[in-house]
């Protein structure tokens, strides 16, 4: 008989809907060691070109399993050890797949701590709770001279009631142990149940802590959830966040609650057998006992905890996209770029960078308050501009961002900047993380942290992949509550964007940074370091070959990374395009058949289009990968990225004072979450536009219709002066025609009565404590409720008292 491990591939294939057949061959290959993004592009034939979000589902359900697998061989050697296992529990252990039923099975035998049931047992009175468990009609002896039966002093058994309380005990924790009745109530409480939250009052004289990273919380963060209740089921992912941090910051005391009759009814449904048992009247106490102090309380925290697990994957899903539009965003190129970290006192500090990013002069400029050394600050960007031949000038977008932003365009304008320089905002977030940071220090280590901040921003705009990939992507901005979701969870997310965006576009090996390095197919940090360092001692490298030299670059490690480095002052141009070298020889043959030299090949169009496809198919490389080889030899090495777009401020609108109701203005989407987008409109705080005001059409998911780094048009519709929050609109902007689905597939129409999302618009400021944008998760964004169908009431055993 096969094992579970030999059936995975057929389980996950079910799972997943996905062929069998190319489940297995991906699962050989992840152990292997292959890597996805390796998998994605260059064994397509093999895993029958599934994706690479297909190909992660594969590894992630792979791994989940393979964990389930080795817990259930644990539990089942506990229970033989113990002569517990029975062919029924053994038959259930092994048909679950989920690792919640696994335990909730095994935690009837799992050694436990001293309980009620515990001391119950040690004073002898299992077998009255045996005939209470076993609820037979009649017994041999009455009530009374059953319980008088187990009255024992020295076991501290006093009377007949003492007795049967301990035997109820018993059978408490046996009804709390039932995996049925657990599963019951946990499916019950996540259907009908509902979160209330109130406000906490603090202990008088306490302090308020600090938030996870930063100072105290303002408690008045959380007003709209000072009077709270919604059902779990319609409770979205960031208010179940923007909850958690609430109660974790002392402002919210929350609670879940069901039905206590409905609940009681799901447990008697389950537990009584025989409604006329002679015992039924202790049943009935330990059904009610086992709800009230064991059940309750434990599937709560189950449930919060799967509330919590929901929330964290939506979040870090949320994250991930955002972080990959990021990474992706439109590189400026590889052009000289005058970098400027702005600042009021301390002034703004100036940098001039080569085309790769080096750095070449740096200075201070003093044109704000409370210097004012305007005409000073002028000459000398224009000195910097004209020495250097920037093309460019990079400007932080934080403090005093849009003022020096107003002196460079005074400058173009006037004709003191070389002509074609263009003036561009930079978002900064982050950019004071990477400047305090070891990576900075060994970069740049002879410059202070200003300067490096500097640098960042000018390195961001030539391309901002390589730049962020230095920078801890929780302290970048685009996330959704990241310092409060399962922290493990998040870095294999966001480590996997990051792989992905890095080998989507490639990296050049005699340029790149040990970051960016590390992040390629198959490489890591230790190599990454080893690949510098081999390159500082011996010069840039010829041809991808010569990687193979570099310690602990093997062959495995070589077939994982080289179609992803990029070398192109090499000697072959094919080590400058994303042809993996294992498919060299078929690219030198199609020359060879034109009469061509590689070197004419590459990059030539009208030959490539020449080349018979079918006739290259051979039992390594099919029809997938021979299209992908022609496209690289088409435009080798290209860059998938956007062309660059800077974007159109009002200059006369720096200031949240400038804002009002009405305007129209250009921005960028900063941030998008489960409730709507942030927008950056040049203010140095970015406004809402709420899920509703996207679009005429109904948007169920934000990103839909927007992404980050999008370029868009919003109005102005609330100005939240006292809160300083802005709330914009996109809908306002457009007609209802043009509004169309992301996908450029009609919407399904909207059926009467459905559920809407709140209209009101609310708006957030830069990111808080807990980082990211949404400070407080959008609360009050979900809009009507829907009705809960109340369940039916605990049909309670009708009892008798004893006589």
């Amino acid at each position: 008989m096969p094992s579970f491990i030999d059936l995975l591939p057929q389980i996950i294939a079910e799972e997943l809907l996905l062929p069998v057949s190319s489940v297995a061959r991906t699962l050989e290959l992840v152990r292997e060691g292959a890597t996805i993004p390796f998998m994605a592009r260059y064994r397509k034939e093999v895993t029958g070109g599934l994706d690479e979000v297909q190909l992660g589902a594969i590894k992630d359900r792979f791994e989940y399993l393979t964990e389930l697998e080795e817990r259930r061989q644990a539990i089942l050697s506990s229970l033989t050890e113990r002569d517990l296992l029975t062919d029924e529990l053994a038959a259930k252990l092994h048909a679950t797949r989920s690792k919640t039923e696994l335990e909730d099975l095994y935690l009837p035998f799992k050694p436990k701590r001293r309980t009620r049931a515990t001391i119950a047992r040690e004073r002898g009175l299992e077998p009255l709770a045996d005939l209470i468990w076993g609820q037979a009609s009649t017994l041999e002896r009455s009530r009374d001279e059953l319980g008088l039966a187990f009255v024992d002093a020295e076991k501290g058994v006093l009377d007949r009631e003492a007795a049967f309380q301990g035997a109820r005990d018993i059978v408490a924790e046996r009804i709390a142990d039932e995996a049925e009745v657990r599963a019951a109530l946990r499916e019950q409480l996540q259907r009908s149940g509902k979160i209330v939250s109130r406000r906490a009052e603090a202990p008088k004289g306490k302090k308020a802590e600090a938030g996870p990273s930063g100072p105290p919380m303002d408690p008045s963060k959380f007003s709209d959830y000072f009077e709270f209740d919604e059902a779990v089921a319609a409770l979205p992912s960031h208010r179940i966040l923007a909850l958690r941090r609430g109660e974790k910051e002392g402002a919210l005391r929350l609670e879940l609650e069901t039905d206590r009759d409905a609940a009681l009814a799901e447990v008697q449904s389950r537990v009584v057998k025989n409604p006329d048992a002679a015992l039924r009247f202790d049943l009935q106490q330990a059904l009610v006992d086992s709800y009230d102090r064991l059940l309750r309380p434990s599937i709560a925290a189950d449930v919060n905890a799967l509330l919590k697990e929901r929330a964290d994957l939506e979040a870090i899903k949320v994250f991930a996209e955002n972080l990959r539009h990021l990474l992706l965003a439109a590189p400026f190129g590889l052009r000289p770029v005058i970098a400027v970290d702005p600042g009021f006192r301390t002034g703004c500090k100036v940098v001039a960078l080569d085309a790769t990013g080096k750095l070449l002069e740096e200075t201070v400029i003093y044109p704000h308050e409370p210097h004012k050394k305007e005409a000073e600050a002028r000459a000398k960007l224009a000195a910097l501009a004209a020495k250097h031949g920037a093309v460019a000038l990079a400007i932080g977008n934080g403090t005093a961002g849009r003022e020096t932003e107003g002196v460079a365009r005074a400058m173009l304008r006037e004709g003191q900047l070389p002509e074609g320089c263009a003036v561009i905002s930079v978002n900064e977030s982050g950019a004071s993380v990477y400047s305090a940071s070891e990576i900075a220090r060994q970069e740049l280590p002879d410059h202070d942290v200003t300067v490096r901040g500097a640098v960042s921003i000018g390195r961001r705009l030539q391309d901002p992949l390589a730049e962020l990939v230095k920078i801890d992507p929780k302290s970048i901005g685009v996330g959704q509550y990241q310092h409060d979701v399962s922290q493990p969870a998040l870095k294999r997310s966001l480590d996997g964007v990051v792989e992905s965006c890095v080998n989507a576009v490639g990296v050049e090996v005699n340029t790149a940074s040990v970051k960016l390095l590390s992040y390629v197919a198959g490489i890591g940090e230790t190599v990454a370091e080893n690949i510098i360092r081999h390159r500082s001692e011996h010069g840039a490298f010829r041809s991808r070959r010569e990687l193979l030299k570099v310690p602990r670059l093997g062959p495995k490690a070589f077939e994982q990374a080289a179609g992803f480095l990029r070398i192109r002052a090499g000697g072959n141009p094919l080590d400058g395009s994303g042809v993996h070298p294992e498919s060299y020889d078929v690219v030198e043959r199609m020359a060879q058949d034109l009469g061509v030299s590689v070197a004419e090949l590459v990059g030539q169009p009208s030959l490539v289009s020449r080349i018979p496809i079918r006739n290259y198919i051979d039992e390594r490389r099919g029809e997938p990968t021979l299209r992908d080889i022609l496209a690289e030899l088409e435009k080798p090495g290209r860059d998938p990225r956007a062309q660059f777009e800077a974007v159109g401020f009002r200059e006369d609108v720096t200031e949240f004072e400038h804002l009002q109701e009405g305007m129209v203005l250009q921005g960028v989407v900063t941030n998008v979450t489960k409730f709507g987008a942030f927008v950056d409109v040049g203010v140095h705080q970015d406004g809402l536009v709420h899920v509703s005001e996207l679009s005429h059409r109904f948007v169920k998911e934000p990103s839909e219709v927007v992404k980050v780094g999008d370029r868009v048009q919003v109005k102005v519709v609330k100005v939240d002066k006292e809160r300083r929050r802005i709330g914009l609109s996109i809908k306002q902007t457009q007609s209802p025609t043009e509004a169309r689905p992301a996908t450029g597939r009609e919407p399904p129409p909207r059926r009467e009565g459905a559920e809407r999302p709140a209209s009101g618009s609310r708006s957030s400021g830069r990111p808080g404590p807990g980082g990211g944008n949404p400070q407080r998760g959008g609360p009050g964004g979900g809009g009507a409720r829907p009705a809960q169908n109340k369940p039916a009431p605990f049909n309670a055993i009708r009892i008798r008292p004893p006589r």
